[in-house]
């Protein structure tokens, strides 16, 4: 994606202090690894010592202002590619339960102010929740990608994470593009189980969901403008097709008029600066 790079962890500090000043107030972030830390059960996940947990310290030592939201799924750390842990060509929901509890400690002991399943398994906002509180984080929250659709909008992320299923696809466990209805049972399971915020994934295409959702919960609704919509947008501008500052932020007020509180976007850092430009 153009103007979009993987960081190295000083290059993300550095990129952390610009957008906590231009008034940004949270980083989600995501590791890309090396094949070879990478196994059927995600172990690389728990390492104290590993990718995501020295980022982490590392954005809450230099940018403290800013909250740390972290990705718990097992598809970075996987070998198979996949949410949760394969066997027989299956994704066996309740087995990766417990792993990705462990996963969300781990986060939480380095320092995430945040962490948001987005594996789209079963029950895990209940385990999730548990063991935090069992290990005594009880203030880090949770953010449940309770509303997950099996999207084609996916497609640059995938690439540049090199998390792609090996085989088989994700529509056993993210949701049918064709039901709307679903999304009210995932939010009423993941609201009892513990959420504090739910995720509606992909954004503009998913607009009626969001408005959906706001009408069904309190919970605040975080959408996220996901790699594909923010690609086309670039590539059409680059087409000189449209006007890729006006069209952005349109895209983005778009999902707040629908219902969003918050907004996950590869185009924070631009939209901020637009906005700085437009008070200033």
């Amino acid at each position: 994606m153009p103007g979009v790079v993987r960081y190295s962890i000083d290059e993300l500090v550095k990129e952390a202090r610009i957008a906590a000043e231009l008034g940004i107030v949270g980083f989600a972030i995501f590791p890309a690894l090396a094949d070879e830390l990478k196994n059927t059960t995600g172990t690389e996940s728990l390492n104290p010592n590993g990718l995501l947990q020295r980022t982490v310290r590392a954005l809450k030592q230099n940018a403290p202002e800013l909250l740390v939201i972290t990705d718990v799924a097992l598809d970075p750390y996987s070998s198979d590619g996949h949410d949760g842990v394969v066997r027989d060509g299956e994704i066996v929901n309740d087995e990766t339960l417990p792993l990705l509890a462990k996963m969300a400690v781990s986060q939480a002991e380095a320092g995430a102010d945040v962490v948001a399943p987005s594996d789209m398994m079963d029950g895990r906002v209940e385990a999730i929740r548990t063991a935090l509180d069992e290990a005594g984080f009880t203030k880090t929250s949770i953010c449940s990608y309770c509303v997950k659709y099996a999207s084609g909008f996916y497609g640059p992320f995938r690439d540049a994470l090199d998390s792609a299923p090996k085989s088989g696809d994700k529509k056993t466990y993210q949701m049918d593009p064709h039901n709307s209805r679903e999304a009210l049972r995932e939010i009423a399971l993941d609201e009892a189980e513990g959420a504090d915020w739910i995720m509606i994934k992909p954004g503009l295409p998913y607009l009626d969901v969001v408005r959906l959702a706001r009408e069904a919960t309190a919970l605040p609704i975080a959408s996220y403008h996901v790699s594909g919509e923010f690609a086309m947008l670039k590539a059409a501008a680059q087409n000189g097709w449209l006007d890729y500052d006006k069209c952005l932020l349109e895209s983005l007020v778009c999902l707040r008029r629908a219902g969003a509180d918050v907004i996950f976007t590869y185009g924070a850092l631009d939209a901020a600066r637009l906005l700085r430009e437009t008070a200033d």
